[in-house]
């Protein structure tokens, strides 16, 4: 899904300046959350990606954790909206419980760990650690927050 902005001097419309992902904080009943360590860059973060143009935002969050993780997922609740302002990516961040499958590793992962909420915030950037530590709270409220790839704004 894309977005177009307008111009202020009343312009025609913009390119489009967006893009949007999808995120899954998949937390296990003894309250540890799926993390995978990406093949590109080596950094930890919550499985995810950009949805395809045709596909529903739950399908393309579980379709994205399968592919990265090899597990199957129940989609819960949206926890947080984060915005890339750099890069213009909107990222959409649920709560997911896992249903089956088995961790494996994927051309885009090389790892798929566990991990506590003390070793999210050691491993990950804080741009995706405070993902899967928004999606640890108690409040149903979905966060909305900005950052500008590397620390929130």
């Amino acid at each position: 899904m894309l977005l177009h902005m307008s111009n202020s001097a009343g312009k025609a419309q913009s390119t489009p300046l967006h893009s949007v992902s999808v995120a899954g904080a998949v937390v296990r009943e003894d309250g540890r959350v799926l993390a995978i360590r990406r093949a590109d860059n080596g950094t930890w973060e919550p499985p995810g990606g950009v949805l395809e143009l045709t596909e529903t935002v739950e399908d393309g969050l579980c379709r994205e954790v399968y592919e990265e993780t090899g597990l199957k997922v129940r989609v819960e609740r949206l926890t947080g909206v984060y915005k890339n302002v750099r890069r213009g990516i909107v990222a959409l961040v649920f709560r997911c419980r896992p249903e089956s499958g088995i961790e494996q590793l994927s051309e885009e992962t090389l790892e798929v760990g566990w991990l506590t909420p003390a070793e999210v915030s050691d491993r990950m950037a804080e741009v995706y650690a405070v993902r899967l530590l928004d999606a640890l709270r108690d409040d149903p409220a979905p966060v909305i927050r900005n950052h500008d790839g590397r620390q929130l704004l």
